[in-house]
């Protein structure tokens, strides 16, 4: 039988009785399962309901008659997506297109590199796996050298990420793979000083910004990395699989997409030909694209001050419920205020059981889920020897779900 109220020494003990926290007052404009307390924007994101129906009506619109909107009406949304995201991050539209996801652009770049046996490619050892992996198959498959990074966590400060990584340069170093903020830990890396020190180096910088329109200001045009891959449907909150890929003007020539397709027969200019061959791989769904314009704009106007007050506030709300957590925990923190964003990692005590895999699911998210209703990133980094707990904010959130994860922490740890 369950228990009554009165057997429960503490409230958390009968999980199921526990009144969920509220979302923010902005969490109207989103469809998360009330049922959920969702703390884990920073994997897949989360679309509002806005986007979502202009979404709806796009696929709606092509399917009435697929020629038409393949061929035309497309195009010309296509044109639109593009200038208005580069515009929010000041970059040349030219160089700009789209892909699936930031793990499509890293390998775009990656399989179009001419690598010699001996180069080095530089990433860190908080690089995204699935980049990582990428980053060791074409190092494996040409005869160069993946060249992995140490970068303690915890992190005193800017200046260590920098030395560790500029310290590992050699003669041979041909790229580096660098993050806007780490996936598995949550680190604004010092990225604008990064670029700037490599490529005085004449070492071209991929930036991996999977993590970056929306979360951290975004300067392409003054940053001027050889390379820069990201997401929109992540910190944007556009539909799933809306991504970009944008490539500097003297880098375009060397640059093929994965999918190698009509447009590397069409004659043209070396312009027209970036965008015949990038703009059309095959078949696919450009829904999830054309919806960017409307996401930035419905988004900014959600708060006064537009995006910069909207990535401050993400800021904040993360900042305290990463000290709720640490607190729960009885951890120092593992970093410094000033690298997190609206994304927080913090250790978990003790070595715990590190998982397989990203894909077999930790048994401390599973406890949290199906006890508590909570939605936290939970996972072992074998790379550290350590499992990390990873929170995330967006409008939608509120400093009450922090509060709520925190109790739950310390009652099963």
């Amino acid at each position: 039988m369950p228990q009554s109220k009165e057997s429960c020494e503490d409230s958390l003990k009968c999980a199921d009785m526990v009144p969920r926290p509220s979302r923010g007052v902005l969490s109207k404009h989103w469809t998360l399962d009330p049922d959920i307390v969702f703390l884990n924007h920073g994997s897949f994101g989360a679309c509002p309901e806005v986007v979502l129906n202009e979404q709806e009506r796009l696929r709606r619109q092509l399917e009435t008659d697929p020629v038409q909107f393949m061929e035309v009406d497309a195009r010309e949304l296509w044109t639109q997506a593009l200038s208005a995201l580069a515009d929010f991050m000041n970059a040349d539209s030219e160089g700009m297109t789209f892909v699936t996801n930031a793990t499509s652009g890293v390998n775009t770049i990656l399989r179009s590199l001419d690598l010699q046996a001996d180069d080095e490619i530089i990433i860190s050892d908080h690089s995204y796996q699935a980049c990582w992996n990428a980053v060791d198959f074409v190092t494996n498959r040409t005869g160069a050298k993946t060249v992995v990074v140490p970068i303690p966590f915890p992190t005193e400060s800017d200046e260590q990420v920098i030395e560790a990584i500029l310290d590992h340069v050699t003669e041979r170093t041909r790229l580096a793979l660098i993050d806007t903020v780490t996936s598995p830990t949550g680190l604004r890396m010092p990225f604008e000083k990064l670029v700037a020190e490599l490529q005085s180096r004449d070492i071209d910088v991929l930036l991996d910004a999977a993590h970056g329109p929306g979360i951290v200001p975004l300067d392409i045009k003054k940053l001027n990395p050889a390379y820069i891959t990201g997401t929109a449907h992540k910190w944007l909150c556009t539909p799933k699989g809306s991504a970009f890929l944008h490539i500097r003007e003297d880098r375009r020539a060397r640059i093929r997409p994965l999918s190698i397709s009509h447009g590397a027969s069409v004659p043209g200019t070396a312009e027209e030909s970036f965008r015949f061959e990038f703009d059309w791989t095959g078949t696919q769904d450009p829904t999830a694209w054309l919806c960017i314009p409307q996401a930035i704009e419905f988004l900014g106007g959600l708060l006064e001050g537009g995006w910069p007050a909207i990535m401050e506030h993400n800021r904040q709300l993360v900042l305290s419920g990463r000290e709720l957590l640490l607190k729960a925990l009885g951890i120092p923190s593992p970093s410094p205020d000033s690298m997190i964003v609206g994304l927080a990692a913090v250790p978990l005590p003790g070595k715990g059981t590190l998982t397989a895999s990203a894909l077999e699911p930790d048994p401390l998210h599973t406890l949290l889920l199906e006890k508590y209703r909570i939605q936290v990133s939970v996972f072992g980094w074998p790379h550290h020897d350590s499992r990390y707990l990873r929170i995330a904010a967006h409008l939608y959130n509120s400093i009450e779900e922090y509060e709520y994860l925190a109790q739950a922490l310390k009652q099963e740890l």
